[in-house]
């Protein structure tokens, strides 16, 4: 019993290093726990964290509760963030994937953003290659190898000069 009151301040310790974690941005869960449970640099470099399974499952619980932590919000907001960026539907995709967020929940929030990835291409290309866009062949593979880096499809980036030869 005489563990109690450590445990009950190490899951304080832990509820308050979570509002920290969330108070700088959104994150999805799986990102929330890899920093949640990721040790803390201390004096002596870093310090495993004296937390069980048990603990965690609690606090992400307690922040799902509290609608601190939330996929969906997390996914519109990176979308947003991304594509304001300069980055397309598959760059964004991509990091989703890396950031723990299901593909069916990634394609929903994509078809329910209301971002227009040709005209966000064509700023792009515009912004680093200027304005008129180049029509000769050698540029124009040159502007698109850059647009499918920034994660654009290959038929947003063709749209571009169909619009442009009207």
């Amino acid at each position: 019993m005489s563990d109690s009151p450590s445990r009950r301040s190490a899951v304080s310790r832990l509820r308050d290093r979570a509002m920290r974690i969330l108070a700088m941005r959104d994150h999805s869960e799986k990102e929330f726990r890899r920093k949640l449970t990721a040790p803390v640099l201390g004096k002596n470099g870093p310090e495993e964290l004296d937390i069980t399974p048990e603990e965690i499952e609690e606090i992400v619980a307690w922040c799902l509760e509290h609608n601190f932590l939330d996929d969906m919000r997390f996914v519109r907001q990176f979308i947003a963030s991304r594509a304001r960026k300069g980055y397309g539907p598959a760059r964004i995709r991509q990091e989703l994937n890396q950031k723990g967020i299901s593909r069916e929940d990634s394609e929903s929030a994509l078809r329910e953003c209301d971002i227009d990835w040709v005209e966000s291409a064509r700023a792009q290309a515009q912004r680093k290659y200027g304005e008129p866009l180049p029509t000769e062949y050698v540029a124009k593979v040159k502007v698109q190898r850059f647009l499918l880096y920034r994660g654009f499809m290959q038929e947003d980036i063709q749209e571009i000069w169909r619009n442009f030869a009207d």
